[in-house]
């Protein structure tokens, strides 16, 4: 081979791994969230996860991008591994599809209407639909069918310069005794599992072996074993994708490697045994490009069909490979639902982030909930575990914040950016409440170091403000969590109350302090409090209004509060007479 072939051989061989990531980004484009969403809902027993794994799979081109979508279901909790290995399995045999389309490259023309059959014509075409659809549609849909189409055309023009450059090879007698050697059942396997781990693809390793068929070179002994190797050498993108994951989610990238394991181990014991009895007489036999699709279909399928029964031992034996790790708590539960796998799958991450959202809310209230516990009844070990809480409610902020601003940088519906946008404001108010929570905590130790007793004026003051804050949490928090607009809209005016409210305490606290009922250091606490308590109604309505406005496609919350209040809409009136009445001073 001169150098010339092997530049056009390496440059072939670009062509056909950018075609391939090409067409198969599109392809997951064009399907949007559907497929993401079928593989997560519908696998519920073995034989739906096979066909489900093998179609999605067929249609993204990549047993990888599959497989690793699983590592994610199952890291996150959403999917348990015995769901996953049967996609697993569907996705080996999915994978083999890829082949059979590359055997397009074989088709050849005539003369006259058959010409516009042959591989060159074909291909020319469709680079033209494609590059129109690319650059002259507006439409996302249609560019990304541009990109599958030329996709497609640039890895049947890599195909095809595969093909040219190792033609004369079939004259060299050194490639003829190196690919002898790759008769050896073991070195046929390793090289094939090598070469796989490099290109990190298994079907670009198959295509490879298609375009080196040209050379009438491979023969089945040859092909038999490569095959094998390069489905082995195919888990190793999934098992990289699972650095970092859970228990579970390493062993569902390990079931990958083992399934292909096994497949080898039975599939070449039964028929290397077998030829030693009977010495088969195809051995010998050139493979064409088909042949090789076909042989590497066959061996997937066997693999499938012999270990689909048995996915519960496959199941317990990953477990016994895998052992579970040190229990953790319920935040790192939701820490691993935010997937950086689901990034590339923006309606699988924005439902792990309102989950988590949602679940930070409950911690943020449930905190609050424990500091107005301990006005009443301080505890030191409670205060600790509302320290301890807080910091959670950070992590949570950070983490969601991290995960959602990657999701920005994706391409998104305008219902995604509202989603995104809504969860990107509600995790700094949810924070903020959980700050509040912490220093309404400080008040109530200090209330107790300092012995500090507030005068019955004051401390029913305190109850019915208590009562106001504790109804606009539990309406702000639940609004947000079930996307309830109706109850949304009753929480600005309590807002106002609380307000209010806060105002005349104030002014009522120094009425008191001139008549010596409250002292100037019962004053501070009792401010602060307040303090506290209206900055938590804030926040509140900063939830409440985030809903509000990006439901009705915008997002000026100085605007919202104007006309709300001039326009005294949607009701804002009469919920703020009710709260009026329900959360009265004494004495009003």
């Amino acid at each position: 081979m001169e150098l010339s072939d092997l530049i056009s051989l390496l440059g072939g061989v670009a062509l056909f791994l950018f075609g391939m990531t090409l067409m198969g980004e599109g392809l997951k484009k064009v399907a949007g969230s559907k497929l993401e969403l079928v593989l997560y809902k519908l696998s519920s027993s073995p034989i739906k996860g096979v066909l489900l794994g093998t179609g999605v799979t067929a249609i993204i081109q990549s047993s990888s991008a599959t497989s690793v979508m699983v590592v994610g279901f199952v890291n996150s909790g959403m999917m348990k591994v015995r769901q996953a290995i049967g996609i697993v399995l569907g996705a080996i045999l999915g994978t083999s599809v890829t082949g059979w389309i590359l055997c397009l490259s074989d088709l050849q023309g005539g003369a006259g209407w058959v010409a516009l059959l042959s591989t060159a014509t074909l291909t020319g075409v469709v680079a033209v639909a494609g590059i129109i659809l690319r650059m002259f549609c507006h439409s996302q849909t249609k560019r990304h069918v541009g990109d599958i189409l030329l996709g497609f055309a640039v890895l049947m023009f890599g195909m095809q310069a595969m093909s040219g450059a190792v033609a004369p090879l079939r004259e060299s007698q050194a490639f003829l005794d190196l690919l002898t050697t790759f008769s050896n059942p073991l070195l046929g396997i390793l090289v094939g599992m090598a070469f796989t781990c490099v290109l990190q693809s298994a079907s670009a390793a198959v295509g490879i072996l298609q375009a080196l068929a040209a050379t009438g070179a491979i023969t089945f002994a040859v092909a038999y074993p490569l095959t094998m190797g390069i489905a082995i050498g195919a888990a190793m993108p999934v098992l990289l994708s699972s650095l970092g994951a859970n228990t579970s989610g390493k062993r569902t990238a390990f079931v990958y490697l083992l399934i292909d394991v096994l497949g080898v181990v039975i599939w070449g014991s039964v028929f290397y045994g077998v030829n030693a009895a009977v010495h088969f007489s195809f051995l010998e036999m050139s493979l064409s490009s088909m042949q090789i699709a076909l042989l590497n279909t066959v061996f997937r399928l066997a693999t499938v069909l012999v270990l689909t029964p048995v996915i519960g031992l496959l199941e317990k034996l990953v477990c016994r490979l895998i052992p579970n790790r040190e229990p953790t708590g319920p935040e790192e539960e939701d820490f691993d639902r935010l997937e950086s796998r689901f990034v590339q799958h923006p309606a699988l991450a924005l439902e792990q982030s309102r989950q988590a959202v949602n679940n930070m809310a409950g911690e943020a209230k449930a905190n609050l909930e424990d500091a107005f516990y301990l006005l009443r009844d301080y505890q030191e070990k409670k205060f600790q575990f509302i320290l301890h809480r807080e910091d959670i409610i950070d992590k949570y902020e950070d983490k969601l914040g991290s995960y959602l601003i990657q999701l920005t940088g994706k391409e998104l519906t305008s219902q995604q950016n509202k989603e995104v946008t809504k969860y990107l404001h509600a995790i700094g108010d949810l924070e903020r409440i959980g700050d509040h929570a912490m220093n309404i905590a400080e008040c109530a130790k200090e209330i107790q170091e300092k012995n500090v007793v507030f005068s019955k004026e004051a401390s029913q003051e305190l109850d019915v403000l208590f009562a106001a804050v504790q109804e606009i949490v539990y309406n702000a928090i639940t609004a947000f969590s079930t996307n309830d607009l109706e109850l949304a809209y009753r929480v600005e005016p309590l807002e106002e109350l609380i307000d209010s409210l806060c105002d005349e305490m104030k002014l009522h606290h120094v009425d008191r302090l001139q008549q010596g009922i409250c002292t100037l250091h019962q004053g501070f606490v009792f401010n602060d409090l307040l303090t506290n308590y209206e900055r938590v109604s804030d926040h509140c309505s900063n939830l409440a209004v985030a809903m509000i406005e990006l439901e009705s496609d915008a997002f000026d919350t100085h605007q919202y509060m104007i006309s709300l209040k001039q326009a005294r809409s949607h009701g804002f009136d009469r919920y703020y007479a009710e709260y009026r009445q329900k959360f009265s001073l004494p004495g009003d």
